[in-house]
């Protein structure tokens, strides 16, 4: 059972790479984030696969779940940061002219 965790983590990582790719090489500020989003949801998955195939699933659930916290923080403060200073969503002059 133990090589089924072990093959589950190896295509996870493969799968990892795809929003590697999505990360580096996006072609927006938002494919940047969302692939940084998802290597950090995959990795949090990796680390309960790894807690299993260790026999220490309990010492890795609260790494993961950390790790999981931090990862969401992070994203909502970028996300934060480019709408804010760069524009991201910049409304039309219209709808701020309503409010």
């Amino acid at each position: 059972m133990d090589d089924f965790f072990l093959y589950a983590s190896l295509f996870l990582c493969l799968i990892m790479m795809i929003s590697l790719y999505r990360a580096v090489f996006g072609p927006t500020v938002l494919d940047r984030l969302i692939g940084v989003n998802a290597i950090g949801s995959k990795t949090t998955a990796l680390l309960i696969l790894i807690g299993i195939i260790y026999h220490r699933v309990e010492m890795f659930v609260d790494i993961a779940l950390a790790y999981a916290l931090l990862n969401f923080i992070a994203v909502l403060a970028a996300s934060r940061y480019f709408q804010k200073i760069k524009g991201l969503y910049d409304e039309p002059q219209e709808s701020l002219k309503r409010k």
